[in-house]
């Protein structure tokens, strides 16, 4: 994507397709690793990928400062709690309905926070999104459970999350994952002890679960590099509606491959996602086309 005002939606996009496999991993293994375990490996693994690859590429890795940065990894290790317990206890749909309504939070903190006063036209698009993924997913709120809430909460802490990537300057985005991972690790290893295990460690050393969880490590760390680059670089509210499409890939994927059959709702519910979706990148790509000189009289 050589238009730089299209990269942030691109990088955001490639993010939704890896987080969308991660999700899909971790439902998976419900029946044989408890929440607490595939958290604390995920995190685990994606430290160990991302301090690899920063090691590689000789990137520069911090710890103290900014302080920014550490908001950004505690919000971001608490939202990872709370929507790994929903993907193991909800259908993966279910949970990314709850969580990707994170732009409305977005929109709502990004000014008080940051100074970003939303646009109408963008208020608009979050509100259009927002409500695709209702009209997708036929949400019913009238047997709310405990991992309903986790994932609002994760929405939540999401959004704050990144908030503070979007004010992270000067820190490389592999330093940025690095961090995030080994604050996840330690967030991830209080969960373990602190909830119930009820499934146990009897099925962790079968050798398919453990290339199952591997794969969620993987996925996740990959993932995160490329939502890392996108909030960075673009706008955090016009960012966030674009990830809204993970929804669509999660369809697309239970369409194809699970044969589920989708009607005029979850259609229409589609459109809404995509319509704010191609707006903002086609908003994008006219303030980023040069604009032809004015003619001179004479």
């Amino acid at each position: 994507m050589k238009t730089h005002g299209l990269q942030p939606y691109g990088w955001m996009l490639m993010s939704c397709v890896w987080f969308s496999a991660m999700g899909l991993l971790t439902h998976g293994l419900k029946e044989t690793c408890d929440w607490q375990t595939v958290t604390l490996v995920r995190s685990g693994l994606a430290t160990l990928f991302a301090f690899l690859l920063a090691m590689l590429a000789g990137t520069q890795l911090v710890f103290l400062r900014p302080r920014v940065l550490w908001v950004r990894s505690l919000a971001g290790s608490s939202s990872m709690i709370g929507t790994f317990y929903a993907l193991t206890h909800l259908p993966v749909s279910d949970v990314l309905t709850l969580t990707n309504t994170f732009p409305v939070w977005v929109a709502l903190l990004s000014w008080p926070l940051v100074g970003e006063r939303p646009t109408l036209p963008v208020w608009g698009a979050v509100g259009c999104a927002v409500a695709g993924v209702a009209v997708t997913q036929n949400a019913d709120f009238s047997h709310l459970q405990p991992a309903h809430f986790a994932a609002l909460f994760a929405s939540f802490f999401t959004a704050i999350a990144m908030l503070g990537l979007n004010r992270l300057h000067g820190v490389a985005s592999l330093a940025v994952v690095v961090h995030f991972s080994a604050v996840s690790v330690v967030v991830g290893l209080g969960a373990y002890f602190a909830f119930d295990r009820p499934i146990g460690t009897s099925q962790q050393t079968d050798p398919s679960v453990l290339l199952h969880l591997l794969a969620v490590g993987a996925t996740a760390t990959v993932g995160q590099l490329f939502l890392t680059k996108a909030f960075r670089s673009g706008s955090a509210t016009r960012v966030s509606v674009v990830g809204l499409s993970q929804v669509v890939l999660v369809m697309l994927y239970e369409g194809m491959v699970q044969n589920r059959q989708f009607g005029w709702s979850q259609v229409l519910g589609t459109l809404l996602i995509l319509g704010p979706t191609a707006y903002l990148m086609a908003r994008e790509r006219r303030k980023s086309t040069p604009q032809p000189e004015p003619v001179q009289a004479g």
